[in-house]
């Protein structure tokens, strides 16, 4: 496509979703990696929240979840997810749908070690989306699972990763006047190639 330069360049969505990535945590003041999530649950009504992004790999894009929670539970009813990420400093945003697959191996355990210590004691003590009498109950499970796994707790069986393989991708920027630039990287199936087709703003 002759008119695709500039910032939509290349052959690959993935790397170019990297570069903007890049541009974005040196111009984004708090998590230039987070993504609007969305969901469904039984009876086809949408679902939408905050998550981080921990890793765009060269074929999917990677966030970590308790797996008791609703977005969880949703993901693995349906199996499919769609997420936007958006950078208002830069003026653009990247849309995806995709097929979900749980990450549990080695690189779930490799990430949940590097997290602060709190943080891996949170994910222990938190009954994620269900409902907590209070926030001292909460810090006293915190406590207690502090006190029981120590200074290096393992990854709870219950949190983990998930990969959203895409079958679509769409990069966006602002334009002049509202006359907005949008690609749109499309497929069938992770396996097949993508076709690219310029979106009207």
């Amino acid at each position: 496509m002759s008119d695709r330069t500039g910032i939509f360049a290349g052959d690959d969505p993935f790397e170019i979703a990297r570069s903007w990535l890049a541009e974005a945590e040196k111009s984004e003041p708090n998590d230039p990696n987070a993504i609007a999530l969305s969901t469904v649950d039984a009876d086809g009504l949408p679902n939408a929240r905050m998550v981080l992004l921990k890793e765009i790999e060269p074929a999917a894009f990677v966030f970590y979840t308790n797996y008791e929670s609703v977005k969880a539970r949703e993901i693995e009813a349906a199996g499919k997810a769609a997420f936007v990420m958006h950078w208002k400093s830069l003026r653009r945003q990247v849309r995806v749908r995709g097929l979900v697959a749980r990450e549990e191996g080695p690189q779930a355990d490799a990430y949940f070690a590097s997290r602060s210590l709190k943080s891996r004691l949170g994910a222990w003590a938190s009954k994620q989306s269900q409902p907590l009498d209070s926030r001292s109950a909460l810090m006293a499970e915190v406590a207690r699972i502090g006190a029981a796994k120590g200074l290096h707790p393992p990854r709870p069986s219950f949190w983990g990763g998930f990969r959203i393989h895409p079958v679509e991708i769409e990069f966006w920027a602002d334009g002049a006047h509202r006359l907005h630039d949008r690609f749109r990287w499309a497929r069938k199936s992770p396996d097949e190639g993508w076709s690219i087709t310029r979106l009207s703003p």
